[in-house]
């Protein structure tokens, strides 16, 4: 018997195809494996979706516990690439440089701190 996740893909594939059939352009992304389907406008960029990507891995960061060895460089790296990305188009200011090195500096005072380990959840 298929899963429920499964049923619905091959639903959602079905709906995906009847509104190509009327030229509404998307792209669909799907990993079955993770039960994951992004599916994405026409007018989608690249920006957008890195900014669709990152708000993924801040949660994952502020859900993490700090104790877990690569928090640190998860959270930190994740605060970087948000300045980065909100400025994408324009000119960091002096604080937000500031910001990025202060968060540089947490990494690499983290990054001696982590070490090889199995996945600990």
């Amino acid at each position: 018997m298929a899963d429920n996740f499964d049923v619905f893909y091959k639903s959602l594939l079905d709906l995906v195809k009847s509104f190509e059939k009327k030229n509404v352009l998307m792209k669909m992304y799907s990993d079955p494996d993770s039960n994951i389907i992004r599916i994405y406008g026409e007018h989608s960029d690249g920006l957008s979706l890195a900014k669709t990507g990152l708000d993924e891995i801040e949660e994952l960061a502020l859900t993490t516990a700090e104790h877990h060895p690569y928090w640190s460089l998860l959270y930190n790296g994740s605060q970087i690439l948000k300045i980065v990305l909100e400025k994408w188009n324009g000119a960091l200011t002096d604080d937000e440089i500031k910001q990025i090195r202060w968060y540089t500096d947490e990494i690499k005072n983290s990054s001696g701190n982590v070490t090889s380990h199995s996945n600990i959840e």
